[in-house]
């Protein structure tokens, strides 16, 4: 029996289980021999039925464990007399990976592994004290099915996790530039689930799934019309909920044509502004070209005379003032010498 425990497989547990069920009858046969009485051989058959009935025993319970990424995790085994066990089994299916073994027998206090290289993955403690298993830290790739088998005296106890790893989805809240509020979890697993207050016209989309099981949800919401000035996006997630809230530039989604407007004014005004300035600058140069022909006779006459040109532009009143003296100092000396224009006909 002992050489059967050796192997750590489930079939080889039954093997071992059927050698003990056999050494037990033929134990009940001799004693039955030994007895003449038919009743004495009824209680010893009725024996040997219970016998058979409790090693037999079989019990198997299920589990749905769901633990956050980076933490650790203790898988127990199913609760049973230390005494009685035989030997202590743990069966560790992984996703897209081979199963792996982890024994300890009990009567040779032994330890065995088999195809395990995950360093992660270790007895919680000594086996001949508690058969637990740890997971620390617990990664992405840890999803799977983990048992643990307990072959005893009285029969078999399995006890099995379904190991589920959460990651929280990273959320973030934006607002584009078309009014629209954005809400994000990336890179959660499993998919997270995304509300708004106030309730708009959203639109939520899902994702594809990336190799290591995280998904991205991603919710778009607007609110028309309405003045919505603050919004909230909550993220609901196995792993824990987050919300954000942000305050919008604008209530409602700014229309067509006020874009146009927007954006076509600035320009209409830049171009009056520029084409006004250059007709300014077209008048101011006639107008210089006009004067500087008006002046040219005159700057030949100064070249001619220049200094009664000189004074007769720049000094008319006094050039009318000195002749108008002129003439009356004439005429007062034709007056003193009493002197009389003489008219004398041509002959």
């Amino acid at each position: 029996m002992l050489m059967c425990i050796s192997l750590f497989t489930p079939c080889v547990f039954s093997e071992c289980l059927s050698a003990g069920m056999e050494g037990t009858k033929t134990s009940n046969n001799s004693m039955q021999q030994l007895d003449n009485g038919n009743h004495s051989s009824v209680s010893t058959t009725s024996s040997t039925e219970r016998k058979q009935s409790t090693v037999t025993l079989y019990a198997e319970v299920k589990t749905s464990l769901s633990v956050l990424v980076d933490t650790k995790a203790v898988l127990t085994c199913p609760p049973v007399l230390w005494p009685s066990v035989l030997v202590v089994t743990w069966e560790i299916v992984l996703r897209d990976k081979p199963p792996c073994f982890g024994a300890y027998r009990r009567d040779t206090n032994q330890t065995t592994r088999g195809n395990c290289t995950d360093k992660r993955i270790t007895w919680a403690s000594r086996p001949d004290e508690n058969p637990a298993l740890q997971v620390d830290p617990v990664a992405i790739t840890h999803d799977g099915n983990y048992t643990c088998q307990i072959v005893t005296s009285d029969g078999n106890f399995h006890h099995e996790y379904h190991l589920q790893v959460l990651v929280p989805p990273e959320v973030t809240l934006i607002q584009t530039e078309k009014g629209t509020a954005v809400c994000k979890a990336a890179a959660g697993k499993p998919a997270a689930q995304i509300s708004w207050t106030p309730e708009g016209d959203c639109d939520t989309e899902q994702g594809p799934y990336w190799g290591d099981g995280t998904v991205t949800v991603q919710s778009t919401c607007r609110w028309g019309s309405r003045h919505v000035l603050n919004v909230s996006c909550s993220v609901s997630h196995l792993a824990g909920n987050k919300s954000l809230s942000i305050q919008l530039s604008q209530g409602a989604e700014i229309p067509a044509h006020l874009k146009n407007l927007y954006i076509t004014a600035p320009i209409f005004i830049i171009l009056i502004v520029v084409g006004s300035i250059w007709l300014l600058k077209i008048s101011g140069c006639r107008k210089c070209k006009l004067k500087k022909t008006e002046h040219t006779p005159v700057v030949q006459e100064d070249e001619m005379e220049p200094y009664a040109s000189y004074t007769e532009k720049n000094n008319p009143l006094y050039d009318i003032t000195n002749r108008v003296k002129t003439s009356q100092v004439l005429q007062s000396e034709v007056d003193g010498m009493n002197l009389h224009t003489i008219y004398v006909p041509r002959v």
